[in-house]
């Protein structure tokens, strides 16, 4: 089965990324991409898009992603192209509905109509490919929802050219939550120098200090419990996604919220030095790097060009035959 992902460089990476996405990009038949095209629904900075673009691909490449298999969004124009078809196949409805316009934009002074259509693109992004099978975190539900919905639509009224993808959800690890405040997510939207984020490229010292200062509860006793420990909670299942091991079963081991963190650290480090060191590999070449981001989007425009054809045909544009 295709699968498929994209990671909107939005802010630096982190261990969440990682342990939720990257690491789960194994594929050699999939597409895996920087969505940069999405970085542009909002306000920003083109020199720390670009930055950050390249910095993506480069972790990306250094986590293990299959070789061919990493591109960059905006050098494969069947995207953006397919995107305003699907804008045709959609309703103002089902998009007003969608929960980071209503975050972000929803009436706000100055919301880029593009923030209103995003959901289009990701849908593109998806159906370009026959991608069945999305890995995405839960806060990409409501979208590849969406995807689905118009996959399903354009097959009825255009004609089959659509496979319907189906989520792939991650279990453990799309929980890893901000160290100092474990009731929220670990974005890589925070600010470079938030102390409850773990960054990928972030030096070990700062790694370890991170970890060591993490939230938890006055009354030392480990326990899964997310409720009522949430900060606890997060330091287990980051421990047990590093080490694939049982959040729940990793607490009977720990006395002390102590040895705990310096496990944490331990396995988080574990997990991320290699990573770091591939990555210090990679951009002393930055021409091999080039090479394997060619070779990933000619791989992509080779993939999507024919569904694209295919739609702009079911549509009824000119000039679509082969």
């Amino acid at each position: 089965m295709t699968s498929l992902s994209g990671i909107t460089p939005s802010g630096r990476l982190t261990l969440g990324n990682h342990l939720g996405a990257l690491r789960r990009f194994t594929d050699p038949d999939g597409f895996y991409f920087v969505a940069n095209l999405h970085a542009m629904t909002t306000r920003h900075d083109p020199r720390r898009l670009a930055t950050l673009t390249r910095e993506f691909a480069t972790l990306m490449l250094a986590a293990g992603v299959p070789e061919g298999t990493v591109f960059v969004q905006s050098d494969v124009p069947t995207h953006a192209q397919l995107a305003y078809l699907l804008e045709c196949t959609s309703y103002v409805g089902e998009l007003s509905r969608m929960i980071q316009y209503k975050e972000k934009g929803n009436g706000r002074p100055m919301t880029r109509a593009s923030l209103f259509t995003y959901p289009c693109l990701m849908a593109a992004d998806i159906l370009l490919y026959g991608a069945e099978r999305v890995p995405v975190g839960g806060d990409q539900d409501q979208h590849v929802e969406l995807a689905r919905d118009i996959a399903i639509r354009f097959n009825r009224e255009y004609g089959e050219t659509f496979v319907v993808p189906q989520l792939n959800k991650a279990a453990l690890a799309t929980r890893v939550k901000d160290l100092a405040n474990p009731t929220a997510k670990m974005s890589k939207s925070d600010a470079d120098d938030a102390v409850g984020t773990i960054r990928l490229l972030d030096p070990p010292d700062v790694i370890r200090r991170q970890v060591m200062r993490a939230v938890t509860d006055s009354d030392n006793e480990v326990r899964h419990d997310e409720a009522n420990k949430p900060g606890v909670t997060n330091l287990l299942e980051i421990l047990a996604a590093c080490t694939d091991g049982d959040p729940v079963e990793l607490a009977k081991s720990y006395a002390s919220y102590g040895a705990l963190k310096q496990d944490v650290a331990d396995a988080v480090l574990a997990v991320i030095e290699p990573l770091q060191k591939e990555y210090a590999r990679l951009t002393t070449d930055p021409g091999a790097i080039d090479h394997l981001l060619v070779q990933g989007r000619d791989r992509a425009l080779e993939a999507s060009t024919p569904r694209l054809q295919a739609a702009s045909r079911a549509m009824g544009l000119a000039g679509s035959a082969p």
